[in-house]
């Protein structure tokens, strides 16, 4: 369904560009057409001034009214190829398992943190990746916070109920990603903003609101009387010196403030196209129509606000402009006049601009999730449990690997304390498993749907110990590493703290004698503290504790068949302890000979 919606998508916005395409090589014979006529009219009513004045003037104005609406033609050109650009990325991502168009957060990675580089959450091949549809930076963030940190479950229910509401908004997603992406916003935009309107302002002098009325006045007044010959020539000059003198002892601060704001022009049109597109849409779930109550102020909506932000830099960017920059400051003093109107807009908006941006942001979020929601229909959002400890899943699987290589498994954990041994042989999918199990953990405690088909867990915070590795810059060994992240698991357990605990390997940096009584010790700890946690391990004595441990440790495998020193795995889930190992046959297979 996903996958046909983008293809007809598709060819509908190639359509469109064609007629696009089309108006502009009308508007440009029109334009033609203007300036054709406006020599036409000088060449046969010449010199009969008052017809060619009148008729040029008619003439510029259709001229300009031409002009916005070629430029207006342009920026739809653009926004239809955003859409082409986004529908093709997600039919590479249903068709070809291809996310590369999507921006992987590496930014985001942390330094330490619980379980994310155990479970891939940033990177190239990661779980961000797959869902990131983000375009501004404040989104990116967004999305990763979300990622890192589990939910409380009113937030997730909010969370889930707006991601489903959105899911079938999915033209509205796209125009929404389309705007972001033509300028996209930053966090430089954001503190741009932030830093400017904290600073105090600048002038603030009673004098100023006299003299930006009263000079402008004279200034014209004494030209216009110059021009009817009621004032000498040396008058006006004497008045444009004194203009000159006025204007030159504010330009120093003009400068700064024009060269700090300047910067974020650009990024100013793409906050206002997508607040006003998100302004003009109609919301049912709570979550979203508070975010979008927070564009809607007291006297005029965000987005008008931002406009008229933007107009007024544009105006005040001619102060760039070698033509009209002398006379338009001599005059009407421009430039003081563009800066006391910003200085008014800050006034008025100096505590929405952290709203505006950080609405946006979950705006973006929560449409990452959403899209996941459309091209995978068949996935599930979790249920709260609210019993001690339930945590159950059917047809759970990662959902990093293509749907025709993945092989779906399950999860029931029903009391607390409740450890899941996991054996198995190498390559038999031990660790695909834990991953499983913890990614989907992460989605659902952040309110997004999840790759299982049906799955109900607690709110809970989820620790890990998967993937290990030295520290040469902190002098750090594997197995020190290791005790480290081990350390955290016992300090949250014994702090009664509601999480769940992910372990491959326990242990594996020291010998085997020391790695098989640290594991033991530290299992009969996590059920002494109450704790529930998937192990997976090679250690198949380990599953002996489940006799002296009847219903708070249970086994299970993976295992593999042998077929002429041939390996086959099917990568299911089994009840009890492993009985087939492969370790002898792989290491034949390279050579090493074994008696």
């Amino acid at each position: 369904m996903a996958l046909a919606f983008y293809e007809q998508r598709l060819e509908e916005l190639k359509l469109e560009e064609k007629q696009l395409i089309n108006k502009r090589r009308m508007f440009g014979w029109l334009r033609f057409g203007c300036v054709a006529c406006a020599a036409f009219i000088f060449y046969f009513f010449y010199p009969n001034w008052q017809p060619i004045l009148i008729s040029c003037f008619a003439l510029l104005i259709l001229f300009r009214f031409l002009l916005l609406k070629d430029i207006a033609n342009k920026e739809a050109i653009t926004h239809n190829q955003q859409l082409q650009n986004i529908n093709v990325a997600e039919q590479n991502a249903i068709l070809h398992h291809d996310y590369s168009a999507f921006p992987g957060g590496s930014q985001h990675m942390p330094n330490d943190h619980y379980y994310a580089n155990d479970l891939d959450i940033f990177g190239n091949a990661s779980l961000f990746r797959f869902l990131n549809r983000t375009v501004s930076e404040v989104g990116s963030l967004q999305l990763a916070n979300w990622l890192l940190a589990p939910a409380n479950e009113k937030e997730i229910l909010q969370r889930q109920e707006a991601v489903k509401e959105l899911s079938k908004k999915n033209i509205w997603l796209q125009h929404l990603q389309a705007y972001g992406k033509e300028h996209p916003v930053t966090h430089l935009t954001f503190d741009t903003l932030l830093s400017w309107i904290q600073q105090p302002a600048v002038f603030t002098a009673p004098y100023f609101k006299i003299i930006r009325w009263l000079l402008p006045l004279v200034s014209v007044s004494i030209s216009i009387a110059t021009i009817f010959g009621f004032v000498s020539m040396n008058v006006f000059y004497l008045t444009l010196f004194c203009m000159f003198i006025v204007v030159s002892l504010f330009e120093k601060k003009i400068s700064l403030i024009h060269l700090k704001l300047s910067k974020v022009i650009n990024q100013l049109e793409t906050l206002h196209n997508s607040i006003a597109h998100i302004e003009k849409e109609n919301f049912n779930s709570p979550l979203l129509v508070q975010l979008q109550s927070g564009y809607k102020q007291q006297h005029q909506n965000a987005s008008a606000s931002i406009a008229q932000l933007k107009k007024i830099l544009d105006a005040l960017d001619l102060r760039h402009n070698i033509v009209m920059a002398v006379p338009i400051n001599l005059l009407f003093l421009w430039n003081l006049q563009q800066c006391l109107r910003l200085e008014k807009w800050k006034t008025g908006n100096n505590n929405n601009i952290f709203n505006w941006f950080n609405n946006l942001g979950i705006f973006e979020a929560l449409g990452s999730f959403a899209v996941t929601t459309f091209n995978k229909p068949h996935w599930a959002f979790a249920t709260i449990s609210h019993q001690p400890f339930l945590m159950e899943a059917t047809d759970i699987g990662h959902p990093l690997i293509a749907k025709e290589k993945r092989v779906n498994n399950f999860i029931h954990l029903h009391q607390q304390p409740k450890i899941m041994l996991v054996t198995g042989s190498n390559m038999a999918g031990k660790s695909t498993y834990l991953r499983s199990i913890g990614v989907n953990i992460v989605l659902a405690m952040a309110g997004a749907p999840v790759c299982a088909s049906s799955f109900k867990l607690p709110v809970l915070q989820l620790l890990s110990s998967m993937r290990i590795a030295d520290n040469l810059e902190e002098s750090t060994s594997t197995f020190y590493a290791e005790l480290k992240k081990l350390k955290t698991v016992i300090d949250k357990v014994n702090m009664h703290e509601n999480v769940f605990i992910l372990l491959d390997e326990i242990l594996r940096g020291t010998n085997s004698l020391d790695r098989s009584a640290g594991s033991e010790a530290l299992i009969k700890q996590l059920i002494r503290k109450n704790a529930v946690a998937i192990i997976a391990t090679h250690d198949l004595a380990l599953g002996n504790l489940a006799n002296s441990y009847t219903g708070s440790l249970e086994n299970y495998h993976f295992d593999v068949q042998v077929n002429k020193e041939e390996l086959y795995f099917d990568y299911k889930l089994k009840p009890g302890i492993c009985s087939s190992m492969n370790a002898s046959i792989l290491m034949k297979k390279i050579g090493i000979e074994l008696n």
